[in-house]
């Protein structure tokens, strides 16, 4: 059996990979194909494959995951006024939030927070951790509401 432990850290390699590839995009928007292919080179097995999943995930709900940050930002600021490294970050996240289900709220949320202090600084991991929460809470209270229809 696998340690638990051991396929978090994993994971959370791959989820680190991911954040690179997009702020690496952020730069090179040309080089899609070689910008994944590159931050995804370490990667094997099952956490090659959740970093694709993620990766063309996140891609494919672009349009879904940045009109959810903006809503839980501070009025008058957009996803492309925020810091690359915090924008990646929080599109992983809020992509694993709304489409990964079977990913606990809670490990993706501190894995966010992790990351976001490990790349980014303190400042920025309070930040993404203030929107993350707000967001989970709103998607929480949004599942709650539809049980009880």
């Amino acid at each position: 059996m696998e340690n638990p432990m051991k396929e978090e850290m994993s994971r959370r390699r791959a989820r680190e990979s991911v954040v690179q590839a997009l702020y690496q995009l952020e730069f090179h928007p040309e080089r899609p194909e070689e910008v994944m292919r590159e931050r995804g080179e370490d990667l094997t097995g099952e956490y090659r494959d959740f970093y694709q999943q993620l990766m063309e995930g996140i891609q494919q709900h672009l349009t879904d995951i940045d009109p959810m940050i903006e809503r839980y930002l501070k009025k008058g600021w957009s996803v492309s006024r925020l810091v690359s490294l915090d924008r990646a970050v929080l599109r992983l996240a809020v992509y694993e939030l709304l489409f990964e289900q079977e990913t606990p709220k809670g490990v993706v949320l501190n894995e966010a927070v992790e990351i976001s202090k490990q790349y980014s600084g303190d400042e920025s991991s309070r930040f993404v951790n203030g929107v993350l929460g707000s967001i989970a809470k709103a998607l929480e209270q949004n599942e709650k509401s539809k049980k009880s229809c």
